[in-house]
């Protein structure tokens, strides 16, 4: 199925927020890089780490129920063939979201 790039994405609403999110995501990165060259105890590295996988994995959330709610029920109300691609889609999405 073609994708139709004439339609904004489905997180389009909510681009700044998703964008800042991220910002703040790098600047974990970031200080876990400093939090390594610092030598600064394993644990607390550790759960840094954990803090930006489940950033990570809320942005993924996010922008997950946007396309669901978003592309694929447009698709959806287009023809059900399309529905169906853009849920095998989001079904493929889902399982590398629950993956990582």
């Amino acid at each position: 199925m073609k994708i139709d790039e004439s339609q904004p994405p489905g997180y389009t609403a909510e681009k700044d927020a998703l964008a800042k999110r991220m910002r703040r995501i790098e600047g974990q990165v970031r200080g876990v890089g400093r939090m390594i060259e610092e030598d600064t105890y394993c644990i607390d590295v550790l759960t840094q780490i954990s803090a930006i996988n489940a950033a990570l994995h809320a942005v993924g959330v996010t922008l997950l129920h946007d396309h669901m709610s978003h592309c694929v029920a447009d698709a959806a109300r287009e023809s059900p063939e399309a529905g169906e691609a853009k849920l095998a889609e989001a079904s493929a999405a889902i399982a590398r979201l629950i993956k990582s």
